[in-house]
């Protein structure tokens, strides 16, 4: 059952329905701060998953997770909310964005017998706490930071003064092109290993950049922040989640992704030292 793609692309499609029906059950039923609403509703949608990722012994189960919640979210405000020009352009940005990852991550899915790489090296590391780096670290972490990036739009939604101003429209072009960035890096890299060719991909946007695609989502949300900041014309700690998301690809992502290449690739003190870490710009 788990080695067939079909069904484990239906398998994975029941469980969302399940995490995200219950999440939005808890949301619609509380009655604290909408933040705190959707925080406890994220959160226990989050652990429906986790029990999934348990029973299928597979903590990839979660890999959709990052871009579906934000889809999945956006267009509940939208059908809840009057609409207007920012929250249009929010909308347009993160389906662009959550339809792209969601259909990479598709596209790259082989079945419920493939893991994520990261979450073998930890289990191998961390041994007998694995369980708990598996909750806290590979399930409820990602959460928390798309939660953080997420409450923007969910202020702007709750603000009845936003408004459309230059500053919006600035930020949600930085949105479109981080949305273009990861598009085109995804694209290049899925070219390069299909006729691999040389040890490291050096050409488009990753000639003069190791991780394109993580400017693109980094990008991103600073772009989301900064449209719905500037609309509601306050709250600027609202940058707070794509702060974080920079820590987390900075310090975490990065790093794990780097001592991963640097172990089974020779050479790659070399390409490192001749390639920039996020801009494609020539070292």
């Amino acid at each position: 059952m788990k080695s067939n793609r079909v069904l484990s692309f239906i398998i994975i499609g029941i469980v969302y329905a399940i995490s995200i029906a219950i999440g939005i059950i808890i949301y619609n039923n509380l009655s604290f701060h909408f933040a705190i609403n959707f925080l406890i509703g994220d959160v226990i949608s989050t652990i429906i998953v986790f029990i999934f990722s348990l029973i299928f012994k597979n903590s990839s189960v979660y890999d959709p997770y990052w871009s579906v919640k934000p889809i999945v979210v956006v267009l509940g405000l939208a059908f809840t909310y009057q609409i207007n020009i920012p929250r249009i352009l929010a909308l347009i940005a993160i389906l662009l964005w959550g339809v792209r990852l969601t259909l990479n991550w598709a596209y790259t899915f082989k079945n419920l017998n493939h893991q994520d790489w990261r979450y073998i090296m930890l289990k191998e590391k961390t041994g007998m706490f694995y369980p708990v780096i598996n909750l806290l670290g590979i399930h409820m972490f990602p959460t928390v930071v798309v939660y953080l990036c997420m409450l923007p739009v969910m202020y702007l939604f709750n603000d009845i003064n936003n408004s459309i101003n230059v500053f919006v429209i600035l930020f949600f072009i930085i949105s479109v092109l981080a949305f273009a960035i990861q598009g085109i890096a995804d694209y290049q890299m899925h070219k390069f290993r299909k006729n691999r060719n040389s040890t490291f991909i050096r050409n488009g946007l990753w000639k003069y950049s190791r991780h394109p695609n993580y400017l693109g989502e980094i990008m991103m949300w600073f772009g989301i922040a900064g449209l719905s900041i500037c609309s509601i014309g306050h709250s600027p700690w609202l940058f707070v989640g794509a702060t974080v998301n920079l820590l987390m690809f900075l310090f975490v992502s990065i790093p794990m992704a780097e001592n991963h290449q640097k172990s089974r690739k020779e050479h790659f003190d070399e390409y490192k030292a001749q390639t920039r870490m996020l801009l494609p710009i020539k070292k």
